[in-house]
């Protein structure tokens, strides 16, 4: 779907965590297309599009559907965020030197007694890259259980959105944690859901791992056999906290991982670029921050602000009336030619997209209005108002605190020239 016909008002955590399970989506996604295909600066592209899109739902977290389908809401290529892959994958003991007959095994020997079913996985000799995936049942209701594996650049900004805790203003979750093993390794453990919006009580948890040598495992559990559409089975997922994490940090998964061929490894960025392959930079989020607070019009106070490490910031807003969100998006060297016909061109060749509409974090009667602009040079800027202090708690005033002019002065101010 064309990013400028889209309301857009995203989720860092959201974007930024699907952005990197999609690059870690080898695993998963048969036509290696995500972010692997297109390289780093189509994912940013990607990325971007989901933090300047609508937010639907899981905490970014990659779900593989009963039949095979790779759930990222907001951020797929199918209906409701879907990326296709094999609509079987009966478990085989020679599709690599690691099968996916033996990720299968090894993910039910890691896990407490119970009855196992529905299973599938890919070896590490699969083109699309290995996981595993059952139904387990403790007794206490059937639960959908996968582990997947891949390579990323333990540098990179993907790495670091797939083992940091989102900041709680931004995103709808229960607990999370995130810290450093013995080993450099780092290990986050998220429990949320599938949809922060409420349109369904499936609960994810999770436990993402990056080890120094770029090895990547997620472990994701549901409190139902199906990760979407269907009622749950029990009121949590069955793995605690505890147990959850000692199955991702696991060494069966580096050594299977370590099996990968080589040419399932993420191009390193100490490499030399092809001719015309070079990536535009990113913003860093404290440079956005930054410039979005010296924009906020006078006679509204800054009651919170926060930042992403790249591309994302933003703040809430207060001027006796009740609090409102207020976030900006930054993409520099993007395509220019995104903006439909129907675009406000300014005279400097600014295009200029606005919207009005309701909210869809799940917070009751909060709507989101957005400005969203794109430069001649490619650079982009999305302002987004909400009104109440987050997307996902009820609504505390009747508008946003900014008006659309407001929004508009904000989105295209020429502050944002040259923050790069």
């Amino acid at each position: 779907m064309p990013v400028d016909q889209r309301q857009q008002h995203d989720d860092p955590f959201e974007g930024r965590i699907g952005d990197a399970l999609r690059r870690a989506g080898d695993s998963f996604v048969a036509d290696g297309q995500a972010l692997v295909g297109g390289g780093a600066a189509r994912g940013r592209r990607l990325l971007f599009r989901r933090r300047a899109a609508v937010l639907g739902g899981v905490a970014g977290i990659a779900l593989v559907g009963v039949g095979g389908a790779l759930l990222l809401p907001g951020g797929g290529d199918g209906p409701d965020g879907t990326l296709t892959v094999a609509a079987s994958d009966a478990p085989r003991d020679d599709d690599g030197k690691v099968s996916g007959a033996d990720l299968v095994r090894t993910l039910k020997r890691l896990m407490p007694e119970g009855e196992f079913s529905e299973a599938q996985g890919r070896g590490t000799g699969a083109k699309e890259g290995p996981y595993a995936r059952v139904v387990y049942d403790d007794g206490k209701g059937a639960a959908a259980v996968q582990v997947g594996l891949s390579r990323i650049d333990p540098r990179s900004d993907e790495a670091l959105h797939a083992t940091q805790c989102p900041d709680t203003n931004q995103s709808n979750y229960d607990a999370c944690r995130s810290n450093k093993l013995e080993d450099g390794s780092t290990l986050m453990v998220h429990q949320g859901y599938t949809f922060a919006d409420g349109r369904e009580n499936t609960r994810l948890w999770l436990a993402n791992v990056v080890t120094p040598q770029g090895y990547f495992v997620t472990v994701s559990e549901w409190n139902s056999p199906i990760e979407k559409g269907a009622p749950v089975t029990r009121k949590a997922p069955p793995l605690p906290w505890s147990e959850l994490a000692e199955i991702a940090t696991h060494p069966y998964w580096v050594k299977a991982i370590e099996a990968m061929p080589d040419d399932r490894t993420e191009r390193s960025p100490s490499k030399d670029p092809s001719p015309g392959s070079a990536e535009p930079p990113l913003v860093g989020g404290e440079a956005i921050r930054t410039t979005l607070v010296g924009l906020v019009p006078k006679g509204l106070r800054v009651v919170l602000d926060g930042t992403g490490r790249t591309d994302f910031a933003y703040v809430v807003l207060d001027d006796g009336k009740g609090r409102s969100l207020v976030q900006a998006n930054v993409q520099l060297g993007g395509p220019t030619s995104l903006f439909g016909p129907d675009a406000e061109t300014l005279p400097d060749g600014t295009k200029v997209v606005t919207r009005q509409g309701p909210g869809e974090k799940g917070g009751k009667d909060v709507v989101v209005w957005t400005v969203d602009t794109l430069r001649p040079d490619g650079t982009r800027v999305t302002v987004s108002a909400f009104n109440s202090g987050a997307q996902h708690t009820t609504a505390t005033r009747d508008t946003p605190a900014l008006t659309m002019a407001q929004l508009k002065a904000v989105a295209t101010s020429d502050e944002w020239a040259g923050i790069g």
